[in-house]
């Protein structure tokens, strides 16, 4: 399980919420957002871990493959 940091934002610990309630792969994540192959989980991990300010294209792409508006990522729950 991807743990929040505490440098993170409200949007990106909605990311890895929304990850772990959709119980997909890194792989099959990877997938939906668009990767192929190999780079499909070293994408994603990078997503989920590393990154604490995203472009807008991978929420973009994130939101998209889990079935959520991008706004739901920045509502407050």
């Amino acid at each position: 399980m991807v743990k929040p940091k505490n440098t993170d934002d409200a949007v990106m610990i909605m990311v890895r919420k929304l990850f772990a309630e959709s119980k997909m792969s890194l792989d099959q994540l990877g997938q939906k957002m668009g990767y192929e192959g190999d780079v499909s989980r070293k994408a994603v991990w990078q997503f989920l871990n590393k990154t604490a300010d995203p472009r807008v294209s991978m929420i973009r792409r994130f939101a998209k493959a889990v079935g959520v508006s991008v706004r739901d990522l920045f509502d407050k729950k």
